[in-house]
């Protein structure tokens, strides 16, 4: 995948393992220190929201097919939690 101001290496095998390098986090919102692809997003938000984690932007569906979060980690790190959607 190539937007312009992300692009996604992945692998053609069962485990998909992939690295993306952006220059932006897209829809406006500031590149993440870290991307991490879970199996539920709805259930990972509402975990965070729970826990009372800092929320930086909400759950969103982005137009690139991924369901996501931003929260950020107990050091401060920004997480960028999305599920591609089907």
């Amino acid at each position: 995948m190539d937007l312009g101001w992300i692009v996604t290496f992945a692998a053609d095998i069962s485990a998909r393992p992939q690295i993306s390098v952006a220059s932006e986090g897209g829809s406006g919102t500031p590149v993440p220190d870290i991307s991490i692809e879970v199996d539920d997003v709805d259930q990972t938000y509402r975990r965070a929201i729970e826990a009372k984690c800092e929320i930086l932007y909400g759950i969103a569906d982005e137009p690139w097919d991924v369901r996501r979060f931003y929260v950020r980690d107990p050091f401060g790190k920004v997480l960028n939690v999305l599920s591609h959607r089907q």
